[in-house]
């Protein structure tokens, strides 16, 4: 699910100031407790300095005291470039986070990295966008799973992981062992779903890791409990099918059933996971699976 503008920003300005127990897919009790290990990250990539020269302004001098060349503190100004990007106002904008992340500041690090990973604002630029994240979890790795900047702390993590899966060419090679890495740090450790998800499909591939169902059914259950509907199809299908895992129909059914509803226009391989499955449903299938839709929904609205 995606954050709104205002949680984001929210979020980052305290950021400047600044697993439930598994399913058992294979008839076994699944051991509670995991040994974290901590990821890592490649070498710095080389990449050149970017900087906004300032305009001389001519005529005479105005009565209002001019802009200072910089705000008086980093904080200040990831602040300031905050403002801007709301005022679009995007060269002052790139210039007060460059200069607030050249100071560290977590939250600059964590927006100058999204911009240049999704092109927001910007010409999309996975070198920059990695070396922002990179930056980013090795000043704030160690920080507290509920610390105000654990969010975006994960999700730069899980960012990470993606570059090292499929590779930036002439900065990162493709790592699937750093990639599962990366992902497992996130997914464990911080419990984000995206992360669990991404883990799950390593795990379910054997890319990275050998291929284990059962581990992978596990993280993607994880996952899904958390409304993440890439995780719920590929879990949904997993049970239908009895795919490596003991096969439950019903249960898969009932998945395949949400991860429908909250797909985007896009992801049509899921509603053509969901639309196989229930073209091959038996009619208790069917009814067992929407007594657990009626029972999904009636806990989330307790």
């Amino acid at each position: 699910m995606r954050t709104s503008d205002v949680i984001v920003s929210i979020g980052l300005l305290a950021l400047a100031v600044g697993l439930s127990p598994a399913i058992s897919f294979d008839g076994t009790h699944t051991p509670e407790g995991s040994t974290l290990a901590v990821p890592l990250t490649a070498p710095a990539p080389n990449l050149a300095p970017s900087a906004t020269p300032l305009a001389a302004v001519p005529g005479a001098p105005l009565s209002m005291p001019p802009r200072p060349l910089t705000p008086a503190t980093p904080v200040d100004a990831f602040r300031s470039g905050m403002e801007a990007l709301r005022q679009g106002k995007t060269d002052q904008a790139v210039a007060d986070l460059e200069y607030a992340a050249d100071q560290g500041v977590p939250g600059a690090l964590w927006k100058l990295g999204r911009m240049y990973a999704d092109g927001d604002r910007v010409k999309t630029n996975k070198a920059r966008a990695y070396e922002y994240f990179r930056r980013l979890t090795t000043i704030s790795a160690d920080d507290s799973r509920v610390a105000p900047n654990s969010r975006f702390l994960s999700n730069a993590f899980v960012a990470l992981g993606l570059y090292h899966l499929e590779g930036i060419p002439g900065t990162v090679k493709a790592e699937p062992d750093v990639a599962r890495q990366m992902f497992h740090y996130a997914a464990s450790y911080f419990g984000d779903p995206e992360a669990q998800y991404e883990l799950g499909r390593l795990y379910l591939r054997g890319e990275g890791a050998p291929r284990d169902s059962i581990t992978a059914a596990r993280w993607l259950q994880l996952s899904a409990e958390k409304d993440d509907h890439r995780a719920q199809a590929l879990l949904g299908e997993m049970l239908f099918k009895g795919d490596g895992v003991v096969r439950q129909p019903a249960r898969g059914l009932f998945w395949l059933i949400i991860a429908k509803d909250g797909a985007g226009a896009n992801e049509t391989w899921i509603n053509d996971m969901y639309t196989a499955a229930l073209a091959k449903a038996t009619d208790k299938d069917r009814e067992l699976a929407r007594k657990y839709l009626e029972d999904w929904l009636k806990k989330r609205r307790e």
